[in-house]
């Protein structure tokens, strides 16, 4: 998976939506799918940021992008579904899922952690998700090859101190994605939903949570697009209810 070389046309002629396609990993990855063939649902809160990646995207010649503007801070029940039916309407189906958006709150003890900011981090990183992923299931579930990804983090799968809401949230996630997983596994098996652990990454998301650390130590977003066009692509049929890390563990 970390070494895998995606094919030009990978992803040719599929619907794949990516959840803060403007910033960080999801920018890098909402471009790579298009650049192997995906119409790309660009999904994030600052529309000149989404712009600017929709620039690009039809600047390089790849299939024109779609944008969804949406704060999953706020956004409430209705709007996910007017939104599930708005891509019905002009696609047909959805083929992938990225789930990348996501918000670092405090690191502090729980004893000092802000309560209204554990819940804003709770709703964008675990509640969000689970909204956006309910409204689109029957849209999955008209894919002949759907694929969901769900951004696990380390400490989504073993909890570190004064890693607050982000760690829960992030534990979070990764039972949702092996509840769907279990739930989606039907006798046709087209829809697969796996975590990925990005690891240590050139974010802004990481610098701000290590502001001391050198950033040219970690990889770029970039050099993790392997294992993110796998998991999107019909070569990862059958992997599903899986844990898994976009970096060889050290």
């Amino acid at each position: 998976m970390h070494n895998y070389q995606a094919p030009e046309g990978l992803l040719k002629d599929r619907i794949i939506m990516v959840t803060g396609a403007g910033d960080g990993i999801g920018r890098v990855a909402a471009k790579t799918y298009a650049a192997h063939g995906a119409t790309v649902i660009l999904l994030g809160r600052t529309i000149s940021k989404l712009e600017s990646v929709y620039d690009e995207i039809e600047a390089a010649g790849h299939p024109q992008p779609a944008i969804v503007p949406m704060n999953l801070e706020g956004a409430a029940v209705k709007e996910y579904q007017e939104m599930a039916m708005t891509i019905e309407d002009n696609f047909g189906r959805l083929d992938g899922l990225l789930h990348n958006a996501g918000i670092l709150g405090t690191r502090t003890p729980v004893e000092l952690y802000d309560p209204e900011t554990w819940n804003k981090v709770m709703q964008v990183n675990a509640t969000a998700p689970f909204l956006l992923t309910r409204a689109v299931i029957p849209l999955l579930r008209l894919s002949d090859d759907a694929s969901v990804i769900f951004t696990s983090s380390g400490v989504g799968r073993k909890a570190k101190a004064y890693w607050g809401a982000y760690a829960v949230s992030k534990f979070a996630l990764e039972g949702l994605s092996q509840l769907l997983a279990d739930e989606l596994d039907d006798e046709r098996h087209n829809v697969r939903v796996n975590s990925l652990n990005p690891g240590a990454t050139r974010t802004n998301m990481r610098a701000h949570a290590y502001p001391a650390e050198n950033p040219i130590q970690n990889p770029t977003p970039e050099e993790l697009m392997p294992s993110y066009l796998y998991l999107m692509g019909a070569d990862s049929k059958g992997v599903t209810g899986q844990q898994l890390d976009a970096q060889v563990k050290k």
